[in-house]
């Protein structure tokens, strides 16, 4: 019994540190985006108060009201005639099909996190600033995409600091405390911004302070622009490429959060041209309407010439370990699915894929959402299955945040950037 305190408590404590919970006998894993994500940051920590902004409900019971009202007239309520439901269309018995298989997988991995009392325990603290300086506080946040319609010629200041000993100047190496930063002004639009030192750099647009992870760079554009990204030579192409698309959903159309394309767009996304010499890794984020799965085996793939490896998903919980809703509800699931696939590249264009290392189906990835539509950092579960070149080189598509390491393209890279989502060190 006390080996096994032992061993939970240790990796408890290796959780606190990466943002990974690695559950036994299990390829269900527990991650903690913002533990995740402050490992690319010295200066700055994402702040948990604001990636958390949902689901982490308050013990507190509402206050009942003591004011009497006057008594009024009850309505008789009308009995409702229970109707069947509708038959199910073929789409949908296949979209049944597919919840039914993954079910088990799903219910195995939420038993192991309900069985982890120490870090069920954790879960309601991951909101908590404590420690932390304020957030903070600026003026609206920002709309790239109506500032690139109106403000084309944009200007982004990126502040570099300079305190590594090999980028410092000569003449302050005997400086006893060497913060220097170095000062450029780019276009913000159509423009690779890089941050090539080894701390984070902090961008102003217009008076907003926007946090860049170490080591990374992002190009702000419309979809027309992308191919501008393109490697000159395949030997410099990605070899990790995540793609998280805006899907036409009505939810998102609602919310109106961020604009949505048809799906016709993503076929003429340069996969096989952004694609490293030895190979790439594709990793697509799909909701579960099962016109997009379809849409993705049958033309996605195909025209992006991917061959389909396995299924990831990932299972949304509450900070008390429930899921956010019920595991089967038909229209609205408490996960989402994470295709991967592999883009052969020059080596293996003849077709011969065994130097991939084989997927299986059985992998849970389990988090608290955070904001809407915003997906959890999960590179490192990825790396055993990148071929090629160590560390990958990894770009995301329609990124809205970026990653130490990463090329962060899309027409809002900078959304979750902003530094009301920080809080400084």
């Amino acid at each position: 019994m006390e080996v096994m305190k032992d061993s939970e408590s240790q990796k408890l404590s290796l959780f606190y540190e990466s943002g990974i919970y690695y559950f036994d006998d299990s390829n269900a894993v527990f991650v903690d985006p913002v533990r995740v994500l402050n490992r690319s940051y010295n200066g700055f920590r994402v702040s948990p108060s604001a990636y958390y902004p949902r689901f982490f409900e308050s013990s507190i019971p509402k206050p009942i009201s003591t004011v009497t009202s006057s008594p009024t007239k009850r309505k008789r309520k009308r009995k409702r005639i229970a109707k069947e439901p509708p038959s199910l269309n073929d789409r949908e018995l296949i979209a049944v099909q597919r919840h039914q298989e993954a079910r088990p997988l799903l219910l195995k991995g939420h038993e192991c996190l309900l069985q982890s009392a120490e870090l069920l325990e954790a879960l309601s603290t991951l909101k908590n600033d404590s420690g932390c300086c304020k957030r903070e506080c600026q003026g609206a946040q920002h709309s790239f995409i109506e500032l690139r319609q109106e403000a084309p010629l944009l200007e982004v200041m990126l502040n570099l600091r300079l305190d590594a000993p090999e980028q410092v100047p000569n003449d302050l190496e005997d400086s006893p405390s060497v913060q220097c930063c170095e000062h450029i002004v780019l276009p913000a639009f159509n423009n690779l911004v890089a941050n090539d030192t080894k701390v984070e750099a902090v961008a102003e647009i217009l008076n907003n302070r926007y946090i860049i992870p170490r080591e990374s760079c992002f190009y702000m554009s419309d979809l027309g622009q992308l191919r501008n990204l393109i490697p000159a030579h395949a030997d410099s192409g990605f070899n990790l490429i995540m793609v998280d698309p805006p899907w036409e959903n009505a939810s998102a159309y609602q919310k109106s959060r961020y604009p949505t394309l048809p799906n016709r767009y993503f076929l003429s996304l340069p996969i096989k041209q952004l694609t490293h010499t030895n190979g790439a890794l594709v990793c697509l984020w799909v909701t579960n309407r099962e016109k997009l799965r379809s849409f993705v085996e049958t033309e996605l793939f195909p025209a992006w010439g991917v061959s389909f490896a396995a299924n990831f998903y990932w299972l949304k919980v509450k900070a008390n370990g429930s899921f956010i809703c019920d595991l089967d509800f038909f229209h609205h699931r408490p996960y989402e699915v994470l295709v991967l696939g592999y883009s052969p590249g020059k080596v293996n264009s003849s077709g011969n894929h065994s130097s991939f290392k084989p997927l299986k189906d059985d992998h849970v990835i389990i988090s608290i959402p955070g904001d809407y539509s915003r997906k959890p950092p999960i590179a490192d579960l990825l790396l055993d299955y990148v071929p090629g070149l160590k560390p990958p080189r990894c770009i995301e598509l329609f990124a809205r945040e970026m990653m130490a390491g990463w090329v962060a393209w899309g027409n809002e890279p900078l959304h979750f950037q902003d530094s009301r989502y920080f809080v400084e060190r």
